[in-house]
């Protein structure tokens, strides 16, 4: 049996995607820009996508914009926003958990002599909101949060976050990172107040290589790429039409089956973590397991085991998962989320993150915790000899 179960890290596209895609590639392959009916027929297509997306986002069309995917949103999102408002304040507010994608433009503008406040979190990765309040002020130019965490699947408090702004009538704006909530948890962007807020195709079961940024209409982002003004300028370059299109048709998917799709995952989250209960001693579960969690991901330390051996063992058994991020596992193996939480030594070591999908099945399951609770046995009687 084959069972992957590291959807944090990328989804398998679905059908009506690839299919539309190969479209694209074999037919509507014209330049958008180009001024004959070939292009204009692509041209028209990218409008139908983004008045798509826009629908399910409940944000206006020309509020969206495309991208090649959830690193360069938070790019362009936190750069923009800081390059234009760094006359204005030196501070930014972001939390020790966010993915490398943000935590790595903060250190960039650190060196550069800018105040960054990195959040705690608790021991199930929430930020502190008190600490949060204590610190923004006058000069807190961002604020950068991510709606879900990508390691535990902890859901931050961003209604919280702008009731906070608009208490203390500050000017402060406020970027999140919805990579992992998109497709996966009830939102509403212009309710939040969220001034931008970054997503990506392939972890909603569409491609990778796309991904979308909401700019708030009336916000000043200053761009980080230059070319043919493609985007408004916001994003220079030829479209990634095949993407663009996947985007849209994974998006497409989610308007009428989002909601069933995960309550379907979350259930099946819930059974997986009662077998490992009722199979395997020894264990901490690093996740939340209600609503205040994102349906997918669950995160548990198999102590007196190594995360990254069993991932091994398990891979023997053609079963997929992970220790944590995809984007810094073969960088810093340790994971700054679980220290974050304040994990010791053992149960980072020992963690490994679960996440589901709408291809995954209870027989998967039950063949998962059968070949885990012999592989956790094997690795335990080896490293206690």
């Amino acid at each position: 049996m084959f069972v992957y179960l590291d959807n944090s890290a990328t989804t398998k596209p679905r059908e009506s995607v690839i299919k539309e895609m190969n479209l694209m590639l074999s037919q509507d392959y014209a330049n958008p820009s180009s001024l004959h009916r070939m292009g204009l027929n692509v041209e028209k297509k990218i409008k139908k996508s983004r008045d798509v997306i826009s629908n399910y986002l409940k944000i206006k069309s020309s509020e969206l914009f495309f991208t090649s995917g959830g690193t360069e949103s938070n790019n362009i999102a936190i750069q923009g926003i800081i390059e234009a408002n760094k006359n204005k304040g030196r501070h930014i507010i972001s939390s020790k958990i966010e993915h490398p994608s943000v935590l790595n433009i903060l250190k960039d503008y650190e060196m550069k002599g800018f105040d960054i406040t990195y959040l705690d979190v608790d021991e199930y990765g929430i930020i502190n909101i008190n600490q949060l309040e204590e610190f923004l002020n006058e000069d807190t130019i961002l604020i950068s949060i991510m709606m879900a965490n990508n390691e535990v699947g902890s859901i931050q408090p961003i209604d919280e976050i702008k009731k906070i702004i608009n208490k203390k009538k500050l000017k402060t704006l406020l970027h999140v990172d919805g990579i992992q909530a998109l497709g996966k948890i009830d939102f509403n962007i212009k309710k939040l107040g969220i001034d931008s807020f970054s997503f990506s195709g392939h972890k909603i079961y569409g491609p990778k290589g796309i991904g979308g940024l909401y700019i708030r209409e009336g916000l000043n982002i200053k761009p980080i790429l230059f070319g043919g003004n493609q985007e408004k300028g916001i994003r220079s370059g030829t479209e990634n039409t095949p993407g663009i299109i996947g985007l849209y048709k994974s998006i497409e998917k989610l308007i009428d089956n989002d909601k069933e799709e995960n309550n379907n995952i979350r259930e099946l989250k819930y059974y997986f973590v009662d077998k490992i209960k009722e199979n395997i001693s020894n264990i901490k579960i690093n996740s939340l397991l209600n609503e205040k969690a994102a349906p997918h991901i669950v995160n548990i330390s198999f102590l007196n085991t190594r995360g990254e051996v069993l991932l091994h063992f398990l891979e023997n058994d053609n079963i997929y998962v992970s220790t944590g991020s995809a984007c810094s596992s073969k960088n810093d193996r340790s994971s700054h989320v679980l220290k974050a939480m304040n994990l010791n030594g053992l149960e980072i070591e020992s963690a490994i993150r679960f996440s589901f999908s709408i291809y995954n099945t209870k027989e998967q399951i039950d063949y998962v915790i059968e070949r885990l609770k012999l592989r956790i046995e094997e690795i335990r009687d080896i490293m206690m000899r």
